[in-house]
């Protein structure tokens, strides 16, 4: 009979014996874990390997199988991770790098142990645990988180711009996302659209107190607002879809999505890194083409899903678009942004002077005039108007700018 030699450490060692008094009935299994300082649920997995394989079962598992690493392969760890990686990665992402590009594959705390040998990566204590975490919707489109972050996202660029997407509460499936210059109702309006386009109607929408959703007021000269300030624009939107709106009283409450942006700001800008993106426009197509299909791909969650098709009727032109009212004047025109626009005679009445319309105006400055919740008037705003002129100049301003470089 062939005589094998293990090579066993002390843990693993007590890590067999605890397991081998729970077989044998001595210990409980909930007993075994706690003196191994493991959870219930991952005593149980090494019972089983100890059960099927013996003493195997706890030995850890190195890249060659045999005790300790090779030096030629921990000296092409150290090389790969300060040259190709410039010393910036998380041991996970590059763990995975190791293994889809290099043909190394070793486990995370052999990693670990080399660069920390190496004074390559220094440990970092861990958080303290304050609270558990809620529970997951059971249903995909039940609840969809969405939020902005503010960040350097491109290193050799000192401009800041923000992220801005939607994350599903249930599956872990980033629904849409995009990197934007400013965060505006329109920006914030596009993401939404897209999500629904590519996925359906979801049920909810959990978002900060950022004013694009909610107008918050106080006594005094905050009080008495304009109608326009009623209700966000996106607000409307929503409600006109049947999607309920939720805002969260703290950064904390949307646990889920702040923790995605802690992964978007590691991994995203290590990957735009490698791929040597040097402005927003590029930054974007690799997001939507690359990053999220294959972040979908490894996160996403299975699970049954809530979302509704979107309706015939349902006109996402005319839904996702700024909202105003005005009262229509003498001559059956209304005034906005400074332009003079005239109304022609409708199905209902010649003239609707003294009238109360509602006028949306699109990201693209198309305009539509609504009376009762009928359009009953389509036009686009004059090249001369003011509002139009201005951003011209601010378009233009933007067009000449040149990100600047550290």
């Amino acid at each position: 009979m062939e005589r094998r030699r293990f090579y066993i450490t002390m843990g693993e060692l007590k890590r067999y014996r605890v397991t081998l008094k729970c077989l044998e009935g001595e210990i409980s299994a909930k007993d075994a874990s706690f003196l191994l300082g493991l959870s219930y649920r991952q005593f149980l997995r090494v019972k089983k390997e100890v059960k099927e394989k013996g003493i195997e079962g706890v030995i850890r598992k190195t890249g060659s199988g045999k005790p300790s690493t090779p030096g030629s392969i921990k000296k092409e760890i150290e090389r790969l991770y300060t040259g190709v990686y410039g010393n910036r990665f998380n041991i996970l992402h590059f763990k995975e790098k190791l293994q889809e590009f290099h043909n190394i594959e070793l486990c995370y705390e052999t990693i670990r142990e080399i660069l920390i040998k190496a004074d390559l990566h220094r440990p970092k204590q861990k958080k303290r645990k304050h609270r558990k975490r809620r529970q997951r919707m059971p249903m995909a489109g039940m609840l969809i988180q969405m939020d902005s972050s503010y960040h350097r996202w491109i290193e050799e660029i000192n401009e800041k711009w923000h992220l801005t997407y939607m994350i599903d509460d249930a599956t872990n499936e980033v629904l849409y996302a995009r990197f934007y210059p400013k965060d505006t109702t329109f920006s914030n309006m596009e993401v939404i659209r897209k999500a629904i386009e590519r996925k359906g109607v979801f049920m909810a929408l959990y978002v900060d107190k950022a004013s694009h959703f909610k107008t918050t007021r106080y006594g005094g000269l905050h009080y008495n607002v304009s109608i326009e300030q009623e209700e966000t624009q996106i607000d409307e939107a929503l409600d006109e879809l049947g999607i309920t709106l939720i805002t969260a009283n703290s950064p904390q409450a949307k646990g889920r999505v702040e923790r995605l942006f802690g992964f978007f700001q590691d991994r995203l800008i290590n990957e735009m890194w490698l791929k040597k993106i040097k402005d927003y426009d590029e930054a974007n197509k690799f997001l939507l083409e690359e990053f999220l299909p294959w972040y979908n791909k490894k996160y996403k969650r299975e699970a049954k899903e809530a979302y509704r098709k979107l309706q015939e009727r349902e006109n996402m032109d005319l839904i996702f678009a700024k909202r105003y009212i005005r009262r229509v004047n003498k001559d059956n025109t209304i005034s906005i942004f400074g332009t003079i626009v005239q109304i022609p005679p409708t199905k209902r009445a010649l003239s609707l002077m003294k009238s109360p319309v509602e006028v949306r105006l699109s990201s693209s400055n198309k305009m539509w005039i609504l009376y009762k919740g009928e359009v009953i008037h389509e036009t686009v705003l004059p090249e001369n108007n003011k509002m139009l002129k201005k951003e011209k100049r601010i378009e233009n301003l933007l067009k000449e700018r040149r990100y600047a470089k550290m």
